[in-house]
């Protein structure tokens, strides 16, 4: 065999998706080379595959960059629609190809000052020493009429599109 053929055995190799390490390494040892020679073609390959890694990390941040500009464009839209038929007064609207409902999700738990949160909603366990406010329960004492200072419930008002 000459050189350029032992590349393509690499290059074979390295197209196989269906090899697992053991396979690969057994693979890679019947390969008659010359240590410099098999060594050189393997640090290609891993130069390869840095470059695949390294491009779809970029496409992943860009796709991921494209998602996050998606759902803030979705709830912009979705909080217009809302404030229309809010101000309108309706509660639902047929269009033609639409059923627009405004409803009302449940609120937010807002912690505005977590050092004004009352000692009952704070889990000192959690982070051994450290706290952690619990918020389903300042959401239940919120909800039930009762005053937590340093929260308040953010009301959660969308439109439902059918």
């Amino acid at each position: 065999m000459n050189l350029f053929e032992l590349n393509d055995n690499y290059k074979q190799i390295a197209d196989r998706d269906d090899l697992d390490p053991t396979v690969l390494k057994d693979t890679l040892d019947a390969i008659q080379d010359d240590r410099k020679t098999k060594l050189d073609n393997l640090a290609t390959w891993a130069d390869r595959l840095k470059s695949e890694i390294d491009f779809m990390n970029d496409k992943k941040k860009s796709w991921e960059e494209e998602i996050t500009y998606r759902k803030n464009k979705l709830k912009w839209i979705k909080k217009y629609i809302t404030n229309v038929l809010d101000d309108a007064g309706i509660k639902k609207m047929a269009t033609e190809n639409h059923l627009l409902s405004a409803r009302n999700f449940k609120a937010s738990t807002v912690i505005d000052d977590t050092d004004k949160i009352p000692a009952e909603y704070r889990n000192y366990a959690k982070y051994e020493g450290m706290y952690d406010v619990e918020k389903s329960d300042i959401y239940k004492a919120l909800k039930s009429g009762k005053k937590v200072p340093g929260a308040h419930l953010k009301p959660n008002r969308s439109t439902v599109i059918k």
